[in-house]
């Protein structure tokens, strides 16, 4: 599949911006678990802070294609940062798509500049796959609701101004959940301490608290118990965003190896003339493309509301983190012993991809999508 000639220049522009504010301080922010937010909002100064909102509402207005060309050349420079801001972006879609004109005027503005940041707030501790298993109620006291429950996992908690958080306010299951809009202090909204991770250490991940959160009528986002569809929706892009940046990060190690084994000398020869390690190259770059050919393909499905919308981003998703990680798993071997230090990058961007394959749905999941998709009788062509 071709890129267009905007694509291409966009691809061009966030790669060129990862390049020069992202790569050259990853490492150290990984080191550090500095999260920077000023980074952040010089590429929201690009788009990249309201890539799916419409421009009436400040937004870039692109599609799910061009987010998944703008997400890979992100994440050549951090993974990491790349996928939190697939997860604002997340945020900010659900309310120009779900929220009202009084909810958007109030919120897109500053998620778009990324004055203010967005953290979706599915997962808690006893409810992870089966998300609809969550325990997290929303009741009604007069004309407010009264939140409580604790998020786990959740990726800006703290450094978020806003949290799309999933309450249950009627009967078990998918149908009695509903979305809410949540701002940054207000009482009874607390955090965890900032997780230990194997990676992604260049964003906050904690527990979110609720005791008692208070809110309006008026943070209601969309309809009453129709909180699981929009969650749903929003995980068929993120699906897709998690993908491209899994193949962004690969494609920085690939490249890094590519160089190493050209200037690495063995045996009298550069390690780039040794048949086994080329094999090991063209099978890499080989995953990759196949792999991109279908997140382009699911990208443009759901840009299309194809009816197979969501096995092709589920099959997208599966697809692209796996191979994400082992080619860049391939190049820290490419590169032998220096692979395994911290200085070369390598080995980073092999612990941020791991993640890839457990949030927006582990990689276990995708293939019950797959599989519901094609075997039970309802789907049956």
């Amino acid at each position: 599949m071709q890129l267009t000639d905007d694509q291409l220049a966009l691809r061009d522009t966030v790669a060129d911006f990862a390049a020069t504010h992202l790569a050259p301080h990853a490492v150290r922010w990984d080191q550090d678990k500095h999260f920077p937010v000023d980074v952040l909002r010089k590429a929201a100064e690009l788009g990249l802070g309201g890539v799916y909102v419409r421009e009436s509402h400040g937004g870039s207005g692109l599609g799910r294609r061009d987010g998944v060309v703008v997400f890979e050349a992100l994440a050549t420079g951090c993974p990491s940062l790349a996928a939190y801001t697939s997860i604002h972006n997340m945020v900010a879609a659900m309310v120009d798509r779900h929220g009202g004109e009084a909810q958007r005027a109030a919120y897109l503005p500053r998620l778009c500049t990324m004055e203010m940041l967005g953290s979706y707030c599915l997962t808690e501790p006893g409810a992870g796959s089966d998300a609809a298993a969550i325990g997290t109620t929303a009741r009604r006291d007069g004309d407010e609701w009264v939140l409580d429950g604790v998020k786990q996992f959740i990726s800006g908690a703290g450094a978020a101004g806003l949290y799309v958080v999933f309450a249950r306010t009627g009967a078990p299951g998918p149908n009695g959940i509903s979305a809410f809009l949540v701002d940054a202090g207000i009482p009874g909204l607390a955090f965890g301490p900032n997780e230990a991770k194997m990676g992604w250490n260049a964003q906050p991940t904690r527990q979110v608290i609720l005791d008692g959160v208070r809110l309006p009528t008026t943070a209601l986002l969309g309809a009453e118990n129709g909180g699981f569809a929009i969650a749903m929706a929003a995980l068929d892009g993120g699906r897709l965003n998690i993908g491209a940046c899994s193949l962004g990060g690969a494609q920085y190690a690939l490249n890094r190896a590519r160089s190493y084994l050209r200037d690495r000398h063995a045996f009298g020869a550069p390690l780039a003339h040794a048949q086994a390690l080329r094999f090991r190259v063209a099978d890499a770059h080989t995953l990759l493309a196949a792999a991109r050919l279908l997140l382009h393909q699911a990208a443009d499905a759901l840009d299309s509301d194809a009816p197979d919308a969501t096995a092709s981003c589920a099959m997208a998703k599966r697809l692209a983190t796996d191979t994400g990680f082992d080619v860049a798993n391939t190049a820290l071997q490419l590169h032998g012993g220096y692979g395994y230090l911290s200085e070369t990058g390598i080995e980073k961007v092999v612990r941020d991809l791991r993640v890839h394959q457990i949030l927006e749905g582990t990689n276990e999941i995708m293939r019950l999508i797959i599989a519901r998709s094609l075997l039970d009788e309802r789907n049956a062509a």
